[in-house]
């Protein structure tokens, strides 16, 4: 079968999918089968299924089959705007009730003429000398000690991730990431042009034979690894002493960089790779979860050696943060309002990991007890996707697994809860209603109600 046959069959089950013939949740047949009904070849179907993979239409779970995909309309899967749920277990922002009287507390002043006067004025990927040492001082930890002259700054995490992949990563090249992942890190490479090649996985995070083996390199040609080594999103895996040394270890003896992502190391004391290969490491940070998703400064940390390229990524790829919020993050950070934050973020989290705990007592479960998000592995009679639209129906909003998954077509059969944004008598009751839901089987949800 010539390759546009083949298409041509992919082409008509997306026909099918569109004009609603086939639904989201659907399940197609196994490749056999669909072989022997059409009268071609199990490895023509094959590629049929292949190429539905790859277009983003359909989603494989092992040891289940192929489904249509939730949402067939995005080429790259990705979180979603803020779900319009009465409880959002989705989006995760960590907001506690007191920390607006702090944060108005150390952003007092910043409306005078003087200091409007320096925050308004044009930025630069470098931002300012204070900033530079706020943002440093509030860095460091415990044997990683950042200098003023390593730090840019973004309007937001995501384009401090996105700066970082243009510095090292060409139009083409491919950048080596966790095989489950932050979802935007899909999107971000797409525009770029850059392809994303997932690294298998184990309860320490990344294994470093996957990245090691000298076979799989040469063959991908990894320009960088992009690594969330403390808390890790969606996981909440934290990588121990052996398996940081071992990944350093192999990004030394394959000359990679390494694209650091803490964003969520601020709610533990683990030390970063960026410790044991200061120039082996982009360091990403933000403010956005520390403080509040509409402050969201972007932090960068760059080996000397890399200088020129980060701020030339940053600055042509308009990432540049805005004085204001520069000054604003300065402030922040300096008066020690982001550090009390932490602190308390860290009590709330460990709060919220403890009631999860509780109520889904009896499920399989992954997660940090530190962290605000936790990895729900679903039983055997439901289907990420069609749990997530169950849960949806009830006013809970979720993240299936196939938004986390790097290969289309390889995510497990799990969803991610979000615990951050709910009030705790909310997620007492939505985590109470997943338990619920968990109970009943996918055959008594009606999708079509």
């Amino acid at each position: 079968m010539s390759k546009f046959e083949y298409v041509k069959l992919a082409d008509a089950i997306a026909a099918d999918i569109t004009n609603g013939t086939l639904r989201p949740g659907d399940r197609l047949p196994p490749q056999r089968n669909f072989a022997y009904d059409r009268g071609i070849a199990v490895s023509t179907a094959s590629r049929v299924y292949t190429e539905l993979l790859r277009r983003g239409l359909v989603v494989g779970e092992v040891g289940r089959g192929t489904f249509i995909s939730g949402d067939v309309r995005r080429e790259v899967e990705t979180m979603r705007e803020p779900a319009d749920a009465r409880i959002n277990l989705e989006v995760n922002y960590p907001l506690l009730p007191q920390q607006w009287a702090m944060i108005a507390k150390s952003l007092a002043g910043l409306e005078r003429i003087d200091a409007l006067e320096s925050a308004l004025r044009v930025s630069t990927s470098t931002g300012t000398k204070s900033a530079r040492v706020a943002a440093a001082a509030y860095l460091a930890r415990k044997d990683f000690s950042p200098q003023p002259e390593q730090i840019f700054f973004t309007a937001n995490g995501k384009q401090s991730l996105a700066a970082a992949l243009a510095a090292l990563v060409p139009t083409g090249g491919r950048c080596g990431v966790e095989a489950l992942t932050y979802p935007y890190v899909k999107s971000i490479a797409a525009r770029l042009g850059v392809t994303l090649v997932p690294i298998p996985m184990d309860e320490f995070g990344a294994r470093p034979d996957a990245i090691a083996i000298q076979k799989a390199h040469r063959e991908a040609h990894l320009s960088a690894l992009y690594l969330q080594p403390i808390i890790q999103n969606p996981l909440g895996v934290t990588m121990n002493a052996t398996r940081r040394a071992d990944i350093m270890r192999v990004a030394e003896k394959l000359d990679l960089t390494i694209i650091e992502d803490i964003v969520y190391g601020f709610l533990a004391d683990d030390t970063p790779l960026a410790a044991l290969g200061p120039d082996r490491c982009i360091v990403l940070d933000s403010l956005s979860k520390k403080v509040a998703p509409g402050l969201a400064l972007g932090i960068l940390v760059a080996p000397p050696h890399l200088r020129e390229s980060v701020m030339s990524a940053v600055r042509t790829g308009g990432w540049i943060a805005s004085g204001h919020a520069l000054a604003a993050g300065q402030r922040l950070m300096a008066d020690g309002t982001v550090a009390e934050l932490t602190r308390l973020k860290r009590i709330d989290a460990a709060r919220r990991q403890q009631t999860a705990a509780r109520l889904l007592s009896g499920y399989q479960l992954a997660a940090d007890p530190r962290s605000y998000h936790l990895w729900l592995t679903l039983p055997p009679h439901w289907r990420s996707q069609t749990f997530v639209a169950a849960a949806a129906r009830r006013g809970i909003a979720l993240t299936p697994s196939s938004t986390f998954a790097i290969a289309h077509g390889h995510a497990p059969n799990a969803v991610r809860l979000a615990l951050a944004p709910p009030s705790p008598e909310q997620l007492d009751s939505g985590l109470r209603t997943i338990v619920s839901l968990l109970g009943t089987k996918e055959d008594d949800f009606d999708s079509t109600e």
